[in-house]
C-alpha cells in the first residue's frame, strides 16, 4: 500500500435527494449526508466527523436514527444491489453494527426507513413497482413480515413507527394513508380510507393513537385510530417583500405561475389559468415534526408554521410563523428564500428546530426565545453550501483561502484551516472556472458571458476588469502572478495581470482545452484537451515545444512535476500516463475507473488522482504498476477538480455533488508533512477608500448616536428616579396608617390573651391533681413488677457470659487443632515432595510408578481432609444454629421488654429517671450481644480462610508436579532440536560455499569489465594523441603558406621597383639579376607546390580515415556501455539478492544463539538438579546425559564461530568489491553498500 495517507478534516456540502436527511444524535451534534458518507457535527464547538459510506456505493437513499440515539440506518444502492447498513453511533469511531443485503422478496430501492421505539425492529419501504413493506428484527437480520403497500403504482414517500407501539405502522403516499399492525408474524391493515384520496405528502404521530397527515393541496389531516378527527387548511402566506411589491400597480395578467414545495416526484410547477382575479395559494406540506406542545409544518417555499393544541384539545391553532431569510450576497434577493423545505427535525430538548431545503442548505431556529415577533428567521447551521455541481477549485500561497465556483451561479471564498466561509456572492450567469492570485488578494472568473478580473475586499467580491472571452472553462494565474491563461474553446489566451494586456493567443488544440497547468518558473504552460492532445508550449515564443497527441484518449487532467520534466496526464482511456519530451514513458492502470482529476504535490513524492465515483486515490512517486495506493471513499459524483496547498499539508476535493472536503496529509505513521519553509500567512485585507469614508462615516453617526441615547438614558433615569422616590413616599406612608391599625389589633389581642392563659391555668391544675393519683397507683402497682423483671435479667446475664466463656474455649481448641493439622500436612507434603525429585531424577520409568502412587496417595489424603472439614462444618453449622436460635429468642424478649419499658414510660413521668437507667442497661446488654454476633461471624471467616489455605497449598503442590512434567518435556524437545540443528546447519554450509564459488565467478567478470574499460581507454588515448599530430601538422603547414605568402609579396614589391627601371635597360638588368639571386635560391619552387598539394590531399584522406574511425569507435563505446550498464545493472541485482541472503543466515544465526541461549539456561537447570543428587554418594548415581550436552555445547559453539568467520570473510570480499566500483564507477551509479543492512544485524 502507499505510504501516503488522507484523512478528512472538513465537509463543506449537502448530499441532495436523500429521504430524512437531518437528524439530532444529542443536543449539541447533528447528523446529516455530505459527500458519499454523513457527517456528525457540533452546533457550539463546530467540528465534524465523518461516517463513511459503503465502499462502490451508487447512492445514499434515506436515514433513520434509533429513538435511543445509539443506531444510524442507511439505505443506499451497492453495486446495482439494494443495501441497509445500519451504523453504532456510541462507537468511536462509528462501525458497522449490520449491513442487510440480502432479500428473500424484489426490491430495487428501499425509499424511507424506520426504527421501532425500543430501536429493536426495523420497518423500511421499497419503491414502485413492487411497493413492499418489509418488517424486520435487525440485529438477528431476521424478516418478520412483508406486505405490498401499495397495488396502483403510486409513490410512497414516508414510514414511520407508532412511538408508543412495536407493532404498529403508519405509512403514506399518492393516495396512500394505511395503517399496519403487526399481528401473528403478519402484517394487516387496521384502517379504511374514506373520501377522496389525496396526496399525502408527510406524517408525524402525535400521540399513541393520533398521526398528522400533510398534502399537496395545503390540507392538514388529524387521525385518530385511523378515523378523520380534525382538517384545516394552509394558507401560503407572502413574505413582506412581496407585499411591497403586490402594493405597487401592476397589469393583470393571463397566466399566473408559482413553485411548490411537493415531493421528488410531483411536478415542480403549476399552471393556473388567470380566471380568477387572486392568485390561490396552495403550499405542499412537504415535512412535519412533532413535539410535546404540538407540531411544525411546513407552508409553501421558505415557511413553518407551528401549532399548539387548542383549549379543548380536539384541533390545533397556529402560534408561530417562521421564515428563511432573504440572502443579500444573492443576485435576487426576492427569490432567495423560496426554498422548498425537504425535511425538519427538534432537538431532544425541543429547544432548537432544524430544517433542510430543496437548494441544500441546513437552517436552525431557537425555540426557546422569550418574546414571539412578528417576521421570525430561520438561521444558518454553519454557512451558505453549493446547491449545484462545484466546477473550479483554487489555492493561493499567501493566505490560507480555498475558492470555488458553481452551476449555482455562485463564487465562494473559503478557509480551510479555520474551516470557515470567509466570503461568497451570486451572480445572474453560471460560473464555470476560478483562479486565485498567489497573494489571496485577486480572484479570476469564467462566467458564461465574461471573464472577470475581481478583487477580495473585506466583505465583498468587486469587478474591477472584464474581457471578451466567452464559456471560459479553464483559468489559471501563473506561480509568479504576473500572468493568467484563459481558455475560450480550443485557443488558450495569455493575460497580463497588470496591464491587462493579451499577450499571447496559443491555438493548436482541434478539440476543447479541458485542463491548463504553469511550469514552475512560468515559462512553460503544459495544456491537454478532448481531441487526445497534450502540449507544451513556451511563451517566450509563442510556440509548441512538444506535444503528444492519442486521438482515442480524451484527457480531462494534467499534471506537471516540480522539475517539469515529466507530465501527468488522465482521461477516457482509464490509464495514467506519464508523459516526457513528446513520448509516453509509462502508462499506470487506473483498474476500471475513470480518473477526472490529479495534482502533484510540490514536493515531487505525491500523487493524488481524483475518479468518476467519487473516489481519492493517494500515491507515492514514482507511480506503482500494481495496486499500490490508498482509496478513500470521499464524494457521491464525480470529482472534478483536486488540488493540494503549497506546503503539501491539505488536499482538496470538489465534485459534482456540490460539496468541498478539505483532507489532511500524512505520512504512512501517522505524522504530517513538515513544511519545507515556515512562513506565516499574510493577515492584510482589501478595502476600497470609498468603503474606509463610508464607514468612518458611519462610525461616527453611531458615535453621535450613542451619546444621544446616552442623554436621553440619563433623562430617563432622572425622571424614573423622582417618579420612584414619589411612590416610595406614598408607601411609606400608606405603611405607618397599616402598622398603627396593627398596633390597636395587637392590644386588642393581648387581652383576650390574658383572659385565656388564666382558664388554661385553672384546667391545668386540675389535670395535674388528677395525674398524680393516678400516678400514685400506678407505682405501688408496678414496682413489684420491675423487682420481679430485674431477678429474670440478672439469671439471663450470668446464662449469656457462661455461654461466652464455652465457645472461646471450644474456639481456642479448634485453632490449635487446625495448626497442628496443618504443620503435620506440609511437613508430611515437604518430605513427600524432596522424596520424588530425588526419585525423578534416577529414571523416567521409577518416576512414572512413583508419580502414580502419590497421586493416589494425594487423592486418599484430600478425601480424608475433605471428609474432615465436612464433619468439622456440619458441627459447627449446628451449633451456630442453635445459637441463632437462642438468640432470636432472646431479642424476643428484649422486645417485649422494651414494649412494657416504652408503656411504663408513659404511665409514670416521674420514675423517668430510674427507668433511663434500665434502658442504659438494656443497650448494654444488646451491644453484648452484637459482639457475640460478630465473634461468630469472625470465627466463620477464620473457618473460610483456613480452608482456602489448604486449597492453596494442594495447588501448590499440583503446580510442582506439572513444573516436574514440564522440564521433562523440555528436556526430550531440547535434545531433539539439537539434533535438527545440526542437521540444518550442514545444508546452509553447503549455500555459503555455493555463493563464494558466485562471488568467485562475479569477480571474475568484474576484472573483465575493468579490463575492457582500460582498453577502451588506451583507445581513445591513442586517438587523441593521433588528433594532437594532425593538428601540429596543420600548424606547420599553416606557417609554410603564411611565409609563402610573404615571400610572393616581397617579390611583387621588388618586381614592382625593377618596372620602373625599364626605361634604363642597365638598371633594369641589375634589378633582374639581384631578384633572381633573391628568389632563384628555391629553385625547385614548382615542385615544392605539386608536393604540397598532393600532401594536402594525401592529409585530407587520412583525416577522412580518422574521423571514420572515431566515430565507429564512439559507436562502439556506447554499445559497450550499454552492455555494460545491462551487465552492471544485473551484477547489481544478484549483489542485492545476496545481501539479503546474507542477512537472512544472519536472523538465522541469531536464532540459533537464542536457541543456544534457551539449551544453556536449560543444561544450567540440570546442572543445579546434578549439585543437588551431588549430596547422595558417587557410588549410587547413574551415568547421566549431561556430558553428552557439554559436547554438544561446545561443537555448536564451534560451528557459530565457523560461520562468524565465514560470514566475516564474504563482508570483507564485498566491501572489496565495492571499493572496486566506487574507483571504477560506471555510468554515474553506486552499487548499494551494505551499511544499511550491518546496522539492522545483531554485532558479531
Amino acid at each position: 500500500m502507499s505510504a501516503i495517507v488522507a484523512h478528512p478534516l472538513h465537509v463543506f456540502g449537502l448530499r441532495p435527494g436523500v429521504a430524512s436527511n437531518v437528524c439530532f444524535f444529542d443536543e449539541q451534534i447533528i447528523i446529516y449526508p455530505a459527500g458519499s458518507g454523513c457527517v456528525q457535527y457540533h452546533v457550539e464547538q463546530r467540528w465534524q466527523k465523518l461516517i463513511p459510506g459503503s465502499e462502490k456505493s451508487q447512492g445514499m437513499l434515506a436515514l433513520a436514527i434509533s429513538p435511543n440515539r445509539r443506531y444510524l440506518a442507511i439505505s443506499e444502492i451497492v453495486q446495482e444491489k439494494p443495501t441497509i447498513t445500519i451504523y453504532e453511533l456510541s462507537s468511536v469511531p462509528c462501525k458497522k453494527r449490520k449491513v442487510l443485503n440480502s432479500f428473500d422478496f424484489p426490491v430495487e430501492q428501499f425509499l424511507s426507513l424506520a426504527f421501532s421505539p425500543d430501536s429493536k425492529y426495523l420497518v423500511a419501504q421499497t419503491g414502485p413497482p413492487e411497493s413492499n413493506l418489509a418488517y424486520w428484527m435487525w440485529e438477528k437480520q431476521r424478516l418478520m413480515a412483508i406486505v405490498r403497500a401499495d397495488t396502483q403504482n403510486n409513490p410512497v414517500y414516508q414510514v414511520s413507527f407508532n412511538p408508543q407501539d412495536n407493532t404498529q405502522i403508519c405509512i403514506t403516499g399518492n393516495g396512500i394513508f394505511k395503517l399496519f399492525r403487526y399481528i401473528e408474524g403478519t402484517l394487516k391493515q387496521t384502517n379504511f380510507q374514506r373520501g377522496e384520496p389525496q396526496n399525502y405528502l408527510s406524517h408525524a404521530w402525535l400521540s399513541e393513537e393520533r398521526v398528522i397527515v400533510g398534502s399537496d393541496m395545503g390540507k392538514l389531516f388529524l387521525f385518530e385510530s385511523g378515523d378523520l378527527r380534525w382538517e384545516t387548511n394552509i394558507e401560503c402566506k407572502k413574505s413582506p417583500s412581496e407585499i411591497e411589491k403586490d402594493e405597487l400597480p401592476k397589469d393583470s395578467e393571463s397566466l399566473l405561475e408559482f413553485v411548490t414545495g411537493g415531493s421528488p416526484d410531483l411536478a415542480n410547477e403549476l399552471v393556473l389559468e388567470g380566471d380568477a382575479p387572486q392568485q390561490v395559494s396552495l403550499p405542499h406540506i412537504s415535512a412535519i415534526a412533532a413535539y410535546s406542545k404540538g407540531f411544525a409544518c411546513s407552508a409553501g417555499s421558505g415557511v413553518v408554521l407551528l401549532f399548539e393544541k387548542t383549549e379543548d384539545k380536539e384541533g390545533y391553532r397556529e402560534i408561530r410563523e417562521i421564515r428563511i431569510p432573504q440572502d443579500q450576497q444573492s443576485s435576487d434577493p426576492n427569490q432567495s428564500d423560496k426554498q422548498d423545505i425537504k425535511c425538519m427535525c427538534f432537538s431532544p430538548s425541543e429547544e432548537i428546530l432544524l430544517v433542510s431545503t430543496s437548494k441544500n442548505q441546513l437552517y436552525t431556529f431557537t425555540l426557546s426565545s422569550a418574546e414571539i415577533v412578528k417576521g421570525e428567521h430561520f438561521v444558518y447551521l454553519s454557512f451558505p453550501l453549493h446547491s449545484a455541481a462545484v466546477t473550479g477549485l483554487a489555492t493561493c500561497i499567501r493566505k490560507p483561502l480555498v475558492a470555488t465556483c458553481s452551476l449555482d451561479r455562485s463564487v465562494r471564498i473559503w478557509n480551510y484551516e479555520a474551516n470557515t466561509l470567509e466570503l461568497y456572492k451570486e451572480y445572474q450567469e453560471e460560473a464555470y472556472a476560478v483562479s486565485l492570485h498567489p497573494t489571496g488578494l485577486y480572484i479570476v472568473v469564467g462566467f458564461s458571458d465574461k471573464l472577470r478580473l475581481m478583487n477580495l475586499l473585506i466583505d465583498d467580491i468587486r469587478t474591477f476588469k472584464e474581457f471578451t472571452v466567452r464559456g471560459c472553462r479553464e483559468c489559471v494565474f501563473s506561480n509568479g502572478g504576473h500572468l493568467f491563461a484563459a481558455v475560450n474553446g480550443n485557443v488558450i489566451h495569455i493575460y497580463s495581470t497588470t496591464s491587462f494586456e493579451n499577450i499571447n493567443n496559443l491555438k493548436g488544440h482541434n478539440g476543447k482545452v479541458r485542463s491548463v497547468i504553469w511550469s514552475a518558473d512560468d515559462n512553460k504552460l503544459i495544456s491537454c484537451g478532448t481531441d487526445g492532445a497534450v502540449y507544451e508550449w513556451s511563451l517566450l515564443t509563442g510556440n509548441r515545444e512538444s506535444e503528444c497527441v492519442l486521438k482515442t484518449c480524451s484527457y480531462s487532467s494534467v499534471a506537471i512535476s516540480p522539475d517539469t520534466k515529466i507530465i501527468f496526464a488522465v482521461g477516457s482511456d482509464q490509464t495514467l500516463k506519464e508523459i516526457s519530451d513528446s513520448s509516453i514513458l509509462r502508462e499506470v492502470p487506473t483498474f476500471d475507473v475513470v480518473y477526472t482529476a490529479i495534482v502533484v504535490s510540490h514536493s515531487g513524492r505525491m500523487v493524488f488522482v481524483g475518479t468518476s465515483m467519487g473516489t481519492i486515490r493517494s500515491m507515492k512517486y514514482p507511480l506503482p504498476l500494481h495496486k499500490e495506493f490508498n482509496e478513500y471513499q470521499a464524494h457521491a459524483g464525480p470529482i472534478t477538480k483536486i488540488s493540494i496547498t503549497c506546503d503539501d499539508q491539505f488536499l482538496l476535493t470538489v465534485s459534482e455533488d456540490g460539496c468541498l472536503i478539505i483532507w489532511k496529509v500524512y505520512d504512512k505513521e501517522g505524522r504530517g508533512l513538515k513544511r519545507e519553509r515556515e512562513v506565516g500567512y499574510a493577515d492584510e485585507v482589501l478595502i476600497t477608500k470609498a468603503d474606509m469614508e463610508e464607514k468612518t462615516l458611519v462610525m461616527k453617526e453611531l458615535k453621535s448616536r450613542v451619546e444621544e441615547l446616552q442623554m436621553e438614558n440619563m433623562y430617563q433615569l432622572r425622571l424614573k428616579d423622582m417618579s420612584y422616590n414619589e411612590k416610595i413616599k406614598e408607601l411609606t406612608e400608606k405603611f405607618i396608617e397599616e402598622m398603627e391599625s396593627l398596633k390597636i389589633k395587637n392590644q386588642v389581642l393581648k387581652a383576650e390573651k390574658e383572659k385565656l392563659e388564666l382558664q388554661h391555668q385553672e384546667q391545668f391544675s386540675e389535670l395535674m391533681e388528677k395525674q398524680a393519683r393516678e400516678v400514685q397507683d400506678l407505682e405501688s402497682g408496678n414496682s413489684q413488677k420491675l423487682l420481679l423483671e430485674y431477678e429474670k435479667y440478672q439469671e439471663l446475664q450470668m446464662k449469656s457470659q457462661r455461654m461466652q466463656e464455652e465457645y472461646e474455649k471450644q474456639l481456642h481448641d479448634m485453632e490449635e487443632s487446625k495448626n497442628q493439622a496443618l504443620e503435620e500436612l506440609t511437613e508430611y507434603y515437604e518430605a513427600k515432595l524432596h522424596e520424588k525429585s530425588a526419585l525423578l531424577e534416577e529414571a523416567q520409568d521409577d518416576a512414572r510408578q512413583q508419580l502414580r502412587e502419590f497421586e493416589e496417595t494425594k487423592k486418599q489424603i484430600e478425601e480424608d481432609e475433605d471428609r474432615e472439614i465436612q464433619e468439622i462444618k456440619i458441627k459447627y453449622e449446628r451449633r451456630l444454629r442453635e445459637e441463632r436460635e437462642s438468640n432470636l429468642r432472646l431479642k424476643g424478649e428484649t422486645g417485649i421488654m422494651r414494649k412494657k419499658f416504652s408503656s411504663l414510660q408513659k404511665e409514670i413521668e416521674e420514675r423517668s429517671s430510674d427507668i433511663e437507667a434500665m434502658k442504659i442497661e438494656q443497650q448494654k446488654l444488646q451491644g453484648i450481644i452484637k459482639s457475640l454476633e460478630k465473634d461468630i461471624l469472625g470465627l466463620k471467616r477464620e473457618i473460610q480462610e483456613r480452608d482456602e489455605t489448604i486449597q492453596d497449598k494442594e495447588k501448590r503442590i499440583y503446580d510442582l508436579k506439572k513444573k516436574n512434567q514440564e522440564l521433562e518435556k523440555f528436556k526430550f524437545v531440547l535434545d531433539y532440536k539439537i539434533k535438527e540443528l545440526k542437521k540444518q546447519i550442514e545444508p546452509r554450509e553447503n549455500d555459503i560455499r555455493a555463493m563464494k564459488e558466485q562471488i568467485h565467478e562475479m569477480e571474475g567478470e568484474l576484472e573483465c569489465f575493468q579490463k575492457q574499460n582500460t582498453q577502451l581507454e588506451l583507445n581513445i588515448t591513442e586517438l587523441r594523441q593521433k588528433l594532437k599530430a594532425t593538428d601540429r601538422e596543420m600548424h606547420k603547414e599553416r606557417q609554410k603558406e603564411r611565409d609563402m605568402e610573404a615571400l610572393v609579396k616581397r617579390f611583387k614589391t621588388d618586381l614592382h621597383n625593377c618596372v620602373g627601371f625599364i626605361q634604363e635597360p642597365k638598371r633594369l638588368k641589375e634589378g633582374i639579376r639581384e631578384l633572381y639571386t633573391k628568389y632563384v635560391q628555391q629553385a625547385d619552387m614548382v615542385e615544392i607546390v605539386g608536393v604540397d598539394t598532393d600532401l594536402q590531399q594525401e592529409y585530407i584522406r587520412q583525416r577522412e580515415h580518422l574521423e571514420r574511425n572515431l566515430a565507429t569507435l564512439k559507436k562502439k563505446v556506447v554499445k559497450e556501455s550499454e552492455i555494460h550498464r545491462a551487465d552492471y545493472v544485473r551484477i547489481m541485482q544478484e549483489n542485492v539478492s545476496l545481501i539479503k541472503e546474507i542477512n537472512e543466515l544472519r536472523r538465522e544465526l541469531k536464532v540459533t544463539r537464542t536457541q543456544v541461549h534457551d539449551l544453556q539456561s536449560a543444561l544450567g537447570l540440570t546442572r543445579k538438579k546434578q549439585g543437588i543428587s551431588n549430596t547422595v554418594p558417587s557410588g549410587e548415581l547413574l551415568p547421566s546425559p549431561g556430558v553428552l550436552r557439554l559436547n554438544l555445547e561446545k561443537e555448536t559453539e564451534k560451528i557459530i564461530k565457523m560461520q562468524q568467520l565465514e560470514i566475516k570473510h564474504l563482508q570483507d570480499q564485498i566491501q572489496g568489491q565495492e571499493q572496486g566500483f566506487a574507483v571504477h564507477p560506471l555510468s554515474g551509479r553506486r552499487v548499494p553498500t551494505l551499511e544499511t543492512e550491518n546496522k539492522e544485524l545483531p554485532p558479531q
